[in-house]
């Protein structure tokens, strides 16, 4: 499970110091909106060490890296040869940027002999909404969606509000559930940090949507997200219960059956696995 993305700046000494120590379970080494741009060069250089750093203690490490084409192939390429486990994309429109990534990152990966590096795009305005699916399939190196709601909002000349972000953001989600990629984000934004009760109400949303875990951009939110996003004891108690009783129900040539007054059925016993899988995940 990867129910928690913290965002680091990757030009502040100070937060990537202790990054390691906020028990994310993986980091986002932010080469974009969090690095002046005169910073960007010199932060583009350290990533050999900084990816290391943030990850000693086994989070999974992305790089944010930048959109504009001056910047994108080097960031990716400097990032590939840090060792990061993948890349998020900004501001993806279409598959073209995801494929032109991908021949890039096959020939540094066949110099350095490491895994392939896994892409996450970013969905920040009203087309790639409706092109997330297509973006999805862009490459197999696709691992997840997520939607940039400040960008997004921006786009649309709209405010990043709830009310505003949850269709969009439910588009995307539903795309990348179609596709059988990971979902990730609050049907918020990620901005305001400080509002620890409202973050902790839309996580519990996040995951009755189904969404499988969310960045944020200070540790606080760190294990908000990380209790959020993990089943309790009482659902994975279920789960096993449910399991085991259409189990047994099946062998003996039964279909849908009564547990604690509730109809168990196929799609419920998906559901049980699904979440058991998580765990031993």
């Amino acid at each position: 499970m990867i129910r928690s993305l913290l965002y680091v700046p990757a030009s502040a000494e100070r937060f990537i110091a202790k990054a390691h120590e906020r028990g994310a379970d993986a980091i986002i080494l932010d080469l974009e909106d969090a690095v002046a741009r005169s910073e960007k060069a010199s932060a583009r250089a350290k990533l050999s060490e900084t990816v290391r750093r943030v990850g000693q203690n086994g989070a999974k490490v992305f790089v944010r890296i930048n959109a504009d084409l001056d910047m994108i192939r080097l960031d990716a390429d400097a990032a590939c040869k840090a060792g990061a486990f993948g890349l998020f994309v900004p501001k993806v429109q279409s598959p073209v940027t995801l494929q032109e990534l991908e021949a890039l990152l096959d020939n540094a990966e066949r110099s350095l002999n490491r895994d392939k590096t896994l892409l996450v795009p970013m969905i920040e305005d009203a087309g790639a909404v409706f092109d997330a699916r297509t973006i999805a399939r862009a490459t197999p190196r696709v691992f997840a969606l997520i939607t940039g709601g400040e960008d997004l909002a921006t786009a649309l000349g709209a405010e990043p509000s709830p009310e505003v972000l949850t269709p969009p953001k439910l588009l995307v989600h539903y795309a990348a559930k179609a596709t059988g990629v990971l979902s990730f984000g609050l049907l918020r934004t990620v901005a305001d940090y400080n509002d620890l009760a409202g973050i902790e109400k839309s996580v519990r949303e996040a995951r009755m949507h189904g969404f499988d875990g969310a960045s944020c951009v200070h540790p606080a939110v760190v294990p908000i997200l990380n209790r959020g996003f993990s089943p309790s004891e009482k659902e994975v108690d279920s789960a096993r219960r449910i399991v085991t009783a259409y189990d047994d129900a099946t062998s003996k040539g039964l279909g849908a059956i009564e547990l604690d007054g509730k109809m168990i059925d196929e799609p419920v016993y998906q559901r049980a696995k699904a979440l058991l899988a998580k765990v031993r995940s």
